[in-house]
């Protein structure tokens, strides 16, 4: 209990001892007192009790506080979490947003890398695309350009004899005060001079010499032709797209022998306009114009240089040519002429020159680079097949024959095969000439060959001639026939000295039975 029971027990023995009034005095103080303390203990116990009270209303409170802080720490804590949660998920949304983003961006880089690679594989495809196709265009341009260039050089020369040097004629004058001035050489050299400010076209070195021979009026001329190598061996080039490679197409061989021909005849026909241009018409009558060709023998590789044509042209002759004529042929324009062309100039094939044929011009040969060393006569049988072809047809128009056409099938066998008009009102019509530059005898089978051509032709009448002779068969056979004629070497001998005042040998390696040797020599 405390100090208040301990006070009670002391008043309550003191009681005991006999101390009555002042018990009861001490007993009412003591009550008072007593109660005074019930009344205290009551205060205190209601203190107390309301302290409790108040102590458990804290306690309450702080619980309350302590819960409510609680509460508010484990909201707090809520909410941190949450709000972590929230941040968390906010930074894995913002993650994989970034992550959805960055690859995103990935991707789209990655797209526009490869835009950019597709567009620059595009670009260099288109690139690639455009430079083949200036590259196919380069070489088709140059395949064109080649092809323009190869018909440009074979149609300049077909401008050959339109463009000939017409302005020489202004040179006539001074080629004549030069040869009163210095005598033939002054003549020939400004007449080279002259005829050197002629110009071709590229690729043709035409060049002259002449020599001039004033007591017949004449120019014997040594002209340089172009070589075969000048004719273009292709027609043209065409691009192959599959080989990327410009491709020549060859021209044939019989077609380069034809523009080689042709070149020949047009370079041959301008050389002698532009001649008798500069020529002065007080001086020059004639022109012989040999043609010659360096080359290299390609059986030796000497160097050689042989005549492939011929020709002795007038002025007369050459007025009535139209040589701005478009339909021209040069080369039927020569044979016109009468002129000597190798029947093979692509191959070189010589001839003889035509002043052969005319003893008084052998010395002016020589001068002009032409073969000379003959007699003063010629040996039939050392013509070739043209040089006797020609001959043959100069004796049968003087004899009075006309329009000789050489037959396109003649023979092989150092002969000529033409067909001829013979204008005689009487014993005229077409007539077929053969002639055979043989040693030994002609025999039967060359007069029935005759024979079969004239049935072919309808020919009224044929000829054979021969450097040799017939024998008894074929003289029979032509008696039985009656309208054919064989001449001999003799009579081909005398008809030439008759016609054409020509004094030939035959240079026979042995004598026919009844001949003399002065018969052929």
């Amino acid at each position: 209990m405390g100090a208040e029971g301990n006070g009670a027990c002391m008043l309550r023995a003191r009681a005991g001892l006999g101390e009555e009034p002042e018990v009861a005095r001490r007993k009412s103080l003591l009550g008072q007192l007593y109660q005074a303390h019930k009344n205290n203990r009551a205060a205190r116990e209601r203190a107390r009790a309301q302290a409790e009270k108040e102590y458990l209303r804290d306690q309450a409170r702080a619980a309350q506080q302590r819960e409510a802080e609680r509460k508010a720490a484990a909201r707090a804590e809520e909410r941190r979490v949450k709000e972590a949660a929230r941040e968390a998920a906010q930074q894995e949304r913002r993650r994989l947003q970034d992550e959805a983003d960055a690859h995103k961006n990935a991707e789209r880089a990655e797209r526009e890398r490869s835009r950019r690679v597709e567009q620059g594989q595009r670009e260099q495809r288109a690139r690639e695309q455009e430079q083949a196709r200036l590259a196919v265009e380069t070489r088709r341009a140059e395949a064109r350009s080649r092809t323009d260039a190869v018909y440009a050089q074979v149609a300049s020369w077909e401008r050959l004899l339109l463009d000939r040097a017409t302005a020489l004629r202004s040179r006539a004058q001074e080629v004549e005060a030069a040869c009163n001035a210095g005598g033939p050489t002054g003549l020939t050299d400004a007449l080279h001079d002259a005829l050197s400010r002629s110009v071709f076209t590229d690729g043709l070195d035409v060049r002259v010499r002449a020599a001039f021979h004033p007591e017949s009026r004449e120019l014997v001329v040594d002209c340089e032709l172009p070589r075969q190598d000048v004719v273009p061996r292709m027609t043209g080039y065409r691009y192959i797209q599959r080989t990327d490679e410009v491709r020549p197409d060859p021209r044939k061989d019989a077609e380069i022998k034809r523009l080689y021909r042709d070149l020949v005849a047009r370079v041959t026909l301008r050389s002698l306009a532009e001649i008798f241009y500069a020529a002065p018409v007080t001086l020059v009558d004639s022109v012989i114009l040999n043609g010659f060709v360096s080359a290299k023998d390609r059986a030796t590789g000497r160097p050689i240089r042989p005549c492939i044509i011929s020709v002795e042209a007038t002025r007369g002759i050459m007025d009535n040519l139209l040589l701005d004529e478009p339909e021209l042929d040069p080369v039927l324009c020569l044979g016109h002429m009468h002129a000597i062309v190798s029947p093979h100039p692509y191959d070189l094939e010589a001839v003889k020159p035509v002043t052969y044929f005319d003893p008084t011009k052998y010395k002016l040969i020589d001068e002009v680079g032409s073969v000379a060393g003959l007699d003063s006569r010629l040996d039939l049988l050392t013509l070739s097949s043209v040089e006797f072809e020609y001959l043959v047809r100069r004796l049968f128009e003087a004899a009075g024959m006309t329009s000789w056409v050489k037959n396109t099938q003649a023979s092989r066998d150092e002969g000529v095969d033409a067909v001829a008009v013979n204008e005689d009102p009487i014993v005229g019509g077409v007539c077929v000439i053969q002639a055979k530059r043989w040693k030994d005898t002609v025999g039967l089978e060359s007069v029935h060959a005759l024979a079969g051509v004239m049935a072919d032709k309808s020919a009224t009448r044929g000829i054979l001639v021969t450097t040799s002779w017939f024998g008894k068969a074929s003289r029979d056979f032509v008696n039985r026939h009656g309208r054919m004629q064989l001449i001999d070497g003799r009579n081909l001998k005398e008809m030439l000295r008759r016609h054409l005042e020509l004094d030939v040998l035959i240079g026979l390696p042995k004598l026919p039975p009844g001949w003399e040797r002065r018969d052929i020599a």
